[in-house]
C-alpha cells in the first residue's frame, strides 16, 4: 500500500511541475523560436542631448514633474541602446504586398483576443509615445490629467480624429484595420505632444526598451527580414530598409548582434 501511495503521489507531483514549468517557444514541435536583439547608436558619435521642449500652456501642472524633454530620440549613455525603435518580421522577399503566411503564425497568437491598448497622458507627455497595436485591438487615449487634452490624428483606413478629451475621461479607436504606414498622434491644445502608432496584423513585432533590446516569442524558424523603424529618420538603411534585412531564426532562441543605427540629432 506504502508502494501505492508513493507512486501516485509521484506522477502527482510531476504533473503539477510539468504544468508550472514555463514552456520555451519550441516545446511543441520545435517549429517556433524567440529572436532577440539589440539597437545601438553608433560607436564613436556622441550621445545626443536631449533637450526641454517649450512649455508654453498649462505650465503649473505641466512642469509639476520638472522640464519636459525632448523624447523623439533617447540613447542610454551607457550602452548607447536607443529606445523606442520598432522592429518586425516579414517574408524574405521585396515583394511590398507580401505577408507572413497564417500557417507561420503560433497557434495561440493565431486565436488570440483582441486587446485594448492604452495610450496614456498623465502630465503632458504620451505614453506610450510609440504605440504597437495589431488590428483588431483597439486604442484606448487616457486623459488622467487636471487638463483638457485633445488627440488628433488623420489616417489613411482608421478614420480621422480630432475629440477634447475632458480631465479624467478617455477616446478609443477601433477595431482597428490594417494601415501600411505609421500614424502620427498629436495634441493641439499643447503642441509639443506628439508620437506615433504602427499597426501590424501578425505578431511578430516588439519596440526597443531603454537599453535598445528587443524580443520577439513564438516566432517561426526558417529565412525571413527584420524591419528596423524609427521615427525621427524612419527605416534603417532608408528607403530600401523597408524591406529589411535577412535574418534566419533557429530553433529555441536566435540572438542577434547589436544593430548599430545612425539616427542624426
Amino acid at each position: 500500500m506504502r508502494r501505492v501511495w508513493l507512486f501516485a503521489f509521484g506522477a502527482i507531483l510531476a504533473a503539477v511541475t510539468t504544468a508550472l514549468a514555463p514552456v520555451s517557444a519550441d516545446d511543441k514541435d520545435g517549429s517556433w523560436t524567440i529572436l532577440k536583439g539589440q539597437i545601438v547608436y553608433p560607436a564613436g558619435k556622441d550621445i545626443p542631448e536631449r533637450k526641454a521642449l517649450d512649455v508654453s500652456q498649462d505650465k503649473a501642472h505641466c512642469l509639476s514633474k520638472g522640464p519636459v524633454l525632448d523624447e523623439s530620440l533617447i540613447v542610454n549613455p551607457k550602452n548607447r541602446g536607443i529606445k523606442n525603435v520598432v522592429v518586425w518580421l516579414r517574408p524574405d522577399d521585396q515583394n511590398p504586398k507580401s505577408a507572413i503566411p497564417k500557417t507561420k503564425i503560433f497557434p495561440a497568437d493565431a486565436t488570440r483576443k483582441a486587446e485594448m491598448v492604452l495610450i496614456d497622458q498623465p502630465c503632458c507627455m504620451f505614453v506610450n509615445r510609440i504605440t504597437i497595436a495589431r488590428v483588431g485591438d483597439t486604442i484606448v487615449v487616457k486623459n488622467p490629467a487636471p487638463v483638457a487634452h485633445n488627440f488628433f490624428c488623420s489616417t489613411a483606413n482608421n478614420g480621422d480624429h480630432n475629440p477634447t478629451i475632458p480631465a479624467g475621461q478617455e477616446f478609443k479607436i477601433g477595431p482597428l484595420v490594417p494601415e501600411n504606414t505609421p500614424i502620427q498622434f498629436k495634441c493641439t491644445i499643447h503642441p509639443w505632444m506628439s508620437g506615433y502608432i504602427r499597426i501590424f496584423d501578425h505578431p511578430y513585432y516588439a519596440i526597443t526598451d531603454e537599453n535598445g533590446n528587443f524580443e520577439i516569442k513564438n516566432a517561426p524558424i526558417g529565412k525571413f527580414r527584420l524591419v528596423v523603424w524609427q521615427e525621427k529618420v524612419g527605416f534603417l538603411g532608408g528607403k530600401e530598409g523597408r524591406f529589411g534585412t535577412p535574418v534566419e531564426l533557429l530553433r529555441t532562441v536566435t540572438e542577434l548582434k547589436p544593430k548599430e543605427f545612425d539616427i542624426a540629432p
